[in-house]
């Protein structure tokens, strides 16, 4: 029996969103609760869908045949034996979980001809493992014996005992495999990446903590990468992914801003996410001020760099309503100048986002949880799917790219996410309240249910929590779409409408009206008489 990897959602979604992640990684000792906490942002245009994968026995003949879109390249591994449950390709029965960010690196070390990308090695890896550890070393076995065909990328793997951050690059065309480094983050510390690598030092006769490929500094003195006559320690993030100040400012900045928030009392520089030459690398990991609790963990997932001299809701380029959402490209010229907008971890372009929740009941048994949002981070509402559920609900996964639909929670969400940018200072207000008693509700909702089921069998559990979460997910749809027609109403035709749902005129900032004069100076009216205001005479 042959199976197909991955439905072609699945593929096509991960060929189009090659670039753009960030994944916070919270240890056990520094979260309120006790509990490993891997944080994902998947960033892209399309539209995702959440296949539940149920454990199976197969026959040594089995096998499945995988295609990479991107490359265009087909090939066919064996089945494992007995394959576990999955949700997705980011968390299984075993409270296993996964996050990535594709850092690229060096691009003569892309090997399109292979056919196994990282998504496939997610999926097969979460099917395949039942620690952290043990997917580490099923991952390195999958490209040592099947190539691997995908740019630099950045694994966050945890189960509930411990984390681990696992990069790995190719080794160019024509060479099979790839060269790769982890690193356990310690216990009481947490640690980020967003598409750059960053695991520097390898310490080598610390195999508890770390972990790597036999070749991964003979391959870099090899291909010239690394000199050790240099005098300079080996470092993997300085060797297979090189920098530019425009990537850094894409990448670091993100991770800097989940460390000035989680400890402000460090006074982490800004200097290496601004790309200042020759400043120093931030920590690979750090330990908070203060232990994150569940609530916490939620709120860091979103961020425009509030607070900070890069606020996205601040100055010109926020326009009159401070909005905070850019349009594409990032980076652009204009006469003469290299210029950069800033990336932030909440972006309109998140696809879907979930924070893994990784624990085990009073029987050992798999209660690990999937926080999954749809669409930007900073509008989204996380909804619980533990691990054992038998299916995600039909509107996380009835979605089309192309055709909108009111039973798709992804369109739902997109529409208020696209509606507010007409007057996001304002609409905002509305959305985070009505984010803020929502959300606060599910998670009283499902803490009640985990309390509840503690000591039912296994078979009733997954029941009760797939019709919780069909349950829960309806009444989210609902909700939202609820939203979406009072922002309608409320803001229309550049009018707002009060708690009485009278329509005012409401205008825009004094700063605003500042910029504008000071635009174009015609603007100002000319004075006849001192004594009579000079008004429109209608309200439109």
């Amino acid at each position: 029996m042959t199976k197909h990897l991955l439905p072609i959602a699945i593929l096509f979604l991960s060929w189009i969103s090659a670039d753009a992640c960030t994944n916070f990684l919270i240890t056990k000792g520094a979260s309120a609760d006790h509990h490993n906490y891997i944080f994902y942002s998947n960033d892209g245009a399309y539209a995702p869908s959440f296949p539940v994968h149920p454990a199976g026995s197969y026959k040594n003949c089995d096998s499945i045949r995988i295609f990479s879109y991107p490359n265009q390249k087909e090939g066919y591994i064996p089945r494992a034996k007995h394959e576990y449950h999955t949700i997705g390709y980011h968390i299984n029965e075993f409270n296993v979980s996964i996050g990535e960010t594709t850092f690229g690196g060096r691009e003569e070390l892309h090997n399109t001809d292979e056919f196994l990308e990282y998504w496939h090695l997610m999926e097969l890896g979460l099917q395949r493992s039942k620690t952290a550890r043990e997917m580490i070393d099923v991952i390195a076995e999958l490209v040592q014996e099947y190539g691997y065909g995908s740019p630099g990328e950045s694994f966050s793997i945890a189960d509930p005992d411990e984390i681990w951050l696992m990069e790995m690059v190719g080794k160019g065309i024509d060479t099979k495999g790839a060269v790769w480094a982890a690193v356990r983050i310690p216990d009481g510390y947490i640690s980020a990446h967003a598409n750059h690598a960053r695991i520097g030092e390898i310490e080598m006769d610390n195999p508890d903590n770390y972990r790597y490929s036999p070749d991964v500094i003979d391959f870099a003195i090899e291909k010239g990468y690394y000199h050790p006559e240099s005098g300079k320690a080996f470092s993997f993030c300085d060797t297979y992914d090189p920098v530019t100040p425009a990537k850094l400012r894409y990448t670091e900045m993100r991770v800097w801003d989940f460390f000035r928030r989680t400890a402000p009392s460090q006074n982490i520089s800004t200097d290496y996410a601004r790309g200042v030459e020759g400043a120093e690398r931030m920590p690979l990991w750090i330990k908070p001020d203060e232990k994150l609790s569940f609530e916490t963990i939620i709120a860091l997932t979103r961020s425009h760099y509030d607070g900070t001299l890069w606020d996205m809701e601040k100055g010109l380029k926020a326009g009159p309503h401070g909005n905070p959402n850019r349009s594409r490209p990032l980076t652009f010229e204009v006469d003469g100048m290299e210029a950069s907008w800033e990336r932030p971890i909440s972006t309109p372009l998140t696809a879907y986002a979930f924070v893994a929740e990784l624990k085990t009941n009073k029987k050992k048994e798999a209660n690990s949880v999937l926080w999954l949002g749809l669409d930007n981070t900073y509008t989204n509402i996380y909804m619980p799917f533990n691990a054992c559920v038998s299916q995600i609900p039909q509107s996380y996964n009835n979605t089309k790219y192309d055709a909108f639909s009111w039973n798709s929670m992804w369109w739902v969400f997109n529409f208020v996410g696209n509606y507010i940018n007409l007057r996001y200072s304002d609409m905002i207000q509305d959305v985070k309240t009505k984010q803020a008693s929502i959300q606060k509700d599910i998670i009283a909702d499902f803490r009640a249910l985990e309390e509840s089921t503690q000591s039912i069998n296994k078979k009733k559990r997954s029941d009760e929590y797939t019709q919780f979460s069909e349950d829960q997910s309806e009444q989210l749809l609902q909700n939202w779409t609820q939203l979406s027609n009072f922002l309608i109403t409320k803001y229309n035709d550049g009018m707002v409408r009060d708690e009485k749902m009278r329509t005012k005129t409401v205008g825009y900032s004094d700063d605003f009206y500042r910029k504008a004069i000071e635009d174009d100076k015609e603007r100002i009216l000319p004075v006849w008489q001192e004594s009579k205001e000079n008004k429109e005479p209608r309200n439109y």
